[in-house]
């Protein structure tokens, strides 16, 4: 398995062992383009791989906050009661860089900055740049895909 991010078309797909295409999702990467800098709220580009899969047990919708779930499920009138937060949601694929000055290493670590591919709200627009650097994904489509990776899973983040 590997996964392929296309920023210019804000597409994810997931290529099978044999190289073709098994899964294709509409995602929403950084509202402030691709770029590799600490704080920068860019989506890296580069090779990476899947460091980790955070929460595997919790339900569709949970709410994360520094990788731990808050208890808090997402809905529309939570949203609206607690405005202007960055969700991440239902589950978590935390990405580290492979490419040392690129993606790895100094300030351009992805997996310093925290680049997740994760869930976000029903009300957040995919195929979209929106996001503070992480590939945002539908729920129900972050934990399809949850379920068919496996940490060390290739992901190639492209422009």
């Amino acid at each position: 398995m590997r996964i392929r991010v296309d920023l210019a078309v804000q597409c994810l797909s997931l290529f099978g062992d044999d190289g073709a295409c098994i899964r294709r999702y509409v995602v929403s990467t950084a509202a402030k383009g691709a770029g590799e800098q600490n704080g920068s709220e860019c989506t890296p580009r580069g090779r990476h791989h899947i460091r980790a899969k955070i929460g595997a047990e919790a339900p569709r919708g949970a709410v994360f906050r520094g990788r731990r779930p808050t208890g808090e499920v997402w809905s529309m009138q939570f949203a609206a009661d607690h405005p202007g937060r960055d969700w991440v949601l239902s589950r978590i694929l935390w990405l580290c860089g492979d490419e040392p000055g690129r993606n790895r290493g100094g300030s351009v670590d992805s997996m310093r900055r925290y680049i997740y591919i994760h869930g976000t709200g029903d009300d957040q627009p995919m195929g979209v740049p929106l996001s503070h650097g992480c590939i945002r994904m539908r729920n129900r489509e972050v934990m399809e895909l949850f379920a068919l990776v496996t940490a060390g899973t290739p992901v190639e983040i492209h422009e």
